[in-house]
């Protein structure tokens, strides 16, 4: 039997339709949890899960209030079997699953920011794409091949040269070897042929809908800023860890902080899974939640804890077998 559990909550490109709707029929508390959600967005979650299609489910508006359901439906599943967590952490969007698994957000709270966040980043993504007109909008590429101290050191280097450096942005800390950039096209662009130039074994440009977890959306930030002022912030109940600052969150207005910070700061994965797995008394990590992307990374880690999925009904009916 599980008896301490690490949850840990992916972020925005795990989803994909359908996902939750297993654990929504055998589970009373995720079928509380998706009219919650519906009444606070304004939209019947389970028809968007349903009926929409992967494009649909893309945007950022739609995808982190319905990511966030799933993460927390997951969640709610184990609960009703006793498998409660231990401690928390979430990978962008998901860190908002993981405040309300700490006790920091109410549900209530958690899905109104959740939607008040997509909202702003989907409205930056929107400004800067108009921004560009006819040409390539600012985005995101991961970086394979390079240590993620190689790569904020290039990125450092070139800053001095101005532009179009000065708009390059680490974004996410991901692995050993893997970094993803934020920046204006122009920027990847140049910066792609010198990763490669410099060893990187390739460089992926993402399909997302700007370059988040940068300064080039501190718009975003400044529209989510009296959402998070007005929601009420606790004290965790249970470790908590950031994205922004890789270690635990030691109250709940240094939550709030963070939450800010962390639309515009790079996700430092790999500093929070060191602090994890340096702390003692978890027996499993759970990836609770759509995907096995966290899993993967946490594989890419090399840690001798297991991470197990936790994200569709079957998975979750594994851990109890």
């Amino acid at each position: 039997m599980i008896s301490r559990a690490f949850l840990l909550f992916p972020g925005q490109g795990a989803q994909y339709p359908g996902m939750a709707l297993d654990i929504l029929e055998s589970s009373p508390a995720a079928q509380k949890l998706f009219a919650l959600a519906s009444s606070i967005t304004g939209r019947d979650m389970k028809s968007l899960l349903k009926n929409s299609d992967a494009e649909t489910l893309k945007r950022t508006d739609i995808s982190q209030p319905a990511i966030t359901l799933a993460n927390l439906a997951a969640a709610a599943w184990l609960a009703e079997k006793g498998i409660k967590p231990s401690g928390v952490a979430g990978f962008s969007l998901g860190e908002y699953a993981a405040l309300a698994a700490a006790g920091v957000l109410s549900e209530e709270d958690c899905f109104l920011l959740a939607a008040e966040r997509g909202k702003a980043m989907q409205a930056s993504a929107d400004r800067i794409k108009a921004d560009a007109g006819s040409g390539s909008a600012p985005g995101m590429a991961a970086v394979i091949g390079l240590a993620p101290d190689q790569v904020e050191g290039l990125i450092a280097e070139w800053k001095k040269e101005g532009a179009p450096f000065d708009k390059l942005f680490a974004a996410n800390i991901n692995s050993s070897r893997q970094t993803v950039v934020s920046g204006t096209a122009e920027a990847l662009a140049e910066s792609a042929r010198r990763f490669i130039e410099a060893g990187c074994k390739r460089v992926i440009p993402l399909a997302v809908a700007g370059p988040f977890h940068s300064p080039l959306i501190a718009d975003a930030a400044e529209a989510f800023r009296p959402f998070l002022e007005k929601a009420r912030f606790n004290n965790p109940v249970l470790p908590l860890y950031s994205n922004v600052s890789g270690k635990p969150v030691s109250s709940g207005e240094e939550a709030r902080k963070l939450a800010l910070a962390q639309i515009t700061s790079p996700v430092r994965w790999t500093d929070e899974e060191a602090a994890i797995q340096s702390a003692e008394g978890f027996d499993v990590c759970l990836e609770a939640g759509p995907g096995k992307v966290l899993q993967g990374l946490w594989k890419d880690s090399g840690s001798a804890l297991p991470c197990l999925a936790a994200g569709t009904l079957i998975d979750l009916e594994k851990l109890l077998a």
